[in-house]
């Protein structure tokens, strides 16, 4: 070896020795290149899975079980955990410091989620029972303080309506307040336990006892109300939503038909009683009408605005029988035979409709219309000098009635056999004389021929006269 060769090896055993992971690095890159060229010496139809791990092998299949299946145990504390003492003082305190602020309508400081969540926790802990018991007592202390303001001497009727309705709304207002921060005793113990009231409930409840069932305040809450209603049936105008607000007041506390519609009703019929006897005799049939017509209408609108529907029913019949059933033969005997000789067809579509509504109304409509025609047909009939033109008035009277039977009384069947009952009694009034006018007045007719009228008119008039005279 000549003398270069020998200093590039020393220089190159060298440098290795400066570098001792030389070699590994190259042995590492010596066996990597040995399992590139294992695996790709495998069989193309052999599978790798993506990981680089077969099924067969102990690590694809988890290796050494035991060593890696551990349990875990939890070990119960030495110690149970325990509520502070003052727990249930300072949650309770914090609740009742919101439930006044809300009564006294002055800010909260708590958030509403902080309360919720101080209910939740009392509740938790089986503190539920004291939890409610302690906001009735607060509810109903409040509520019983409110009582005073209404016991004033000689307080006006409306002032004392409006004070009245401002309380109810407040104390509304506050219950629903206080429910949304109670409302996890209101969906857990209130639902466990059925004798307990919901907060709702006892809110109404706690109103209805110390306030409403007061038998000075009820009075005069009742007295205020029927005080607008008849202003108003007078015809002033009024506060229909404080009527509204008041009268739903009495529905939710269940006093309104103890309380309120007993003395309605009968001031009602009062009313109306005195009304009916007065201007039975002083309108006019269709003025009357047309005022029980308006009367009616008004008291389905006071039932749309602010009366409870579960008056409907006795309200318009107390209507009804005053102003219509009282009066059935006035309304019938003085004016229906007006009605029908001038042809009022609009009055008389309101006589029938109104009549439809009292028990007999209409079958007495229909007897009195009967008589009407039997009257007014005799005397055409049995009047000599009506010989000449006996016939054709008889049409005439047909054809009204006719017109009246299909526009005021719909056609009605009882309506309809009656006229022609009416019409057969007084045909008959005159032995052979209608059937020997009517002869004569057919005979004309066909002389006349196409004179005085078509052959298909003509076959109307003869098809007239056989419904009249057969």
């Amino acid at each position: 070896m000549d003398l270069n060769s020998r200093r590039k090896r020393t220089v190159e055993e060298e440098n290795e020795n400066l570098n001792p992971h030389s070699k590994k690095v190259k042995h590492s890159d010596d066996k990597d290149m040995e399992k590139k060229a294992n695996f790709s010496a495998l069989s193309p139809n052999v599978h790798i899975p993506p990981n680089g791990f077969s099924k067969n092998s102990p690590l694809g299949t988890g290796g050494n079980r035991q060593t890696q299946t551990k349990k875990l145990v939890i070990k119960n504390l030495k110690k149970a955990p325990s509520l502070p003492e003052d727990f249930q003082k300072r949650s309770w305190d914090k609740l009742k410091k919101a439930v006044v602020a809300i009564q006294t309508a002055t800010s909260i400081d708590t958030s509403l989620e902080e309360l919720y969540q101080a209910v939740e926790n009392l509740c938790s802990h089986g503190m539920a029972e004291q939890v409610y018991c302690q906001l009735r007592d607060l509810v109903e202390s409040h509520t019983r303080s409110m009582v005073e303001q209404f016991l004033g001497e000689n307080m006006d009727k409306l002032i004392f309506m409006k004070k009245m309705n401002e309380a109810w709304s407040g104390h509304c207002q506050q219950i629903i307040m206080c429910r949304s921060i109670f409302l996890f005793l209101d969906r857990t113990y209130v639902l466990q336990h059925p004798g307990v009231l919901s907060i709702w409930d006892l809110g109404l409840d706690t109103f209805r006892r110390h306030i409403l069932t007061h038998q000075l305040v009820q009075t005069r809450t009742v007295e205020g109300i029927l005080m607008l209603i008849e202003q108003e049936r007078h015809g002033d105008m009024v506060d229909r939503s404080l009527l509204k607000s008041l009268l739903r007041m009495l529905a939710d506390l269940q006093i309104y038909q103890e309380a309120f519609e007993k003395k309605f009703l009968a001031a009602t019929e009062k009313l109306y009683s005195a009304e009916g006897q007065k201007l039975i005799n002083d309108l006019p049939v269709p003025g009357y009408l047309a005022h029980a017509e308006k009367r009616l209408k008004e008291e389905n609108e006071r039932l749309l605005h602010y009366l409870d529907q579960s008056s409907k029913w006795q309200l318009i019949h107390s209507v009804e029988k005053q102003l219509l059933a009282q009066h059935l033969s006035s309304i019938l005997n003085k004016g229906l035979d007006f009605l029908l000789e001038e042809n009022r067809i609009e009055d008389l579509q309101l006589m029938y409709n109104l009549l439809g509504r009292v028990k007999n109304g209409q079958a007495e409509l229909c007897t009195k219309m009967s008589e009407y025609v039997k009257k007014r047909g005799k005397v055409t009939v049995i009047n000599p000098e009506k010989d000449k033109t006996m016939v054709q008035e008889l049409l005439d009277f047909k054809e009204k009635l006719d017109n009246i039977l299909k526009k005021c009384f719909r056609s009605n069947d009882k309506f309809v056999t009656s006229l022609k009952d009416a019409f057969e009694s007084f045909i008959n009034q005159r032995q052979n004389k209608p059937a020997e006018m009517i002869a004569k007045f057919v005979d004309s007719k066909l002389r006349a021929g196409n004179k005085e009228s078509s052959e298909e008119e003509l076959e109307k008039l003869l098809d007239k006269i056989m419904v009249i005279f057969r």
